[in-house]
């Protein structure tokens, strides 16, 4: 089950305040401006900046390539 489109309307992320990107199949969000991931379990985002995982270059560049291929928008702009 995906996010809800409302919630995604006004999720954020903690740290920066700014956009995400969503990657429903992964269930997680992810900040590209930091590269920092957020796991989404049973639909449910947590959003802890402790609990984020910092990603190295080639995940980020795996999930940057992924969103640009599948058109995955950040989350509002």
């Amino acid at each position: 089950m995906a996010l809800d489109p409302k919630l995604l309307e006004i999720l954020a992320c903690p740290k920066d305040k700014g956009p995400l990107l969503y990657f429903a199949d992964e269930d997680s969000l992810y900040n590209p401006r930091l590269r920092m991931r957020y796991r989404v379990t049973d639909d449910i985002p947590v959003m802890l900046i402790d609990e984020a995982e910092i990603l190295d270059d080639a995940e980020d560049a795996r999930l940057r390539t992924k969103a640009d291929a599948e058109g995955i928008e950040p989350t509002w702009k």
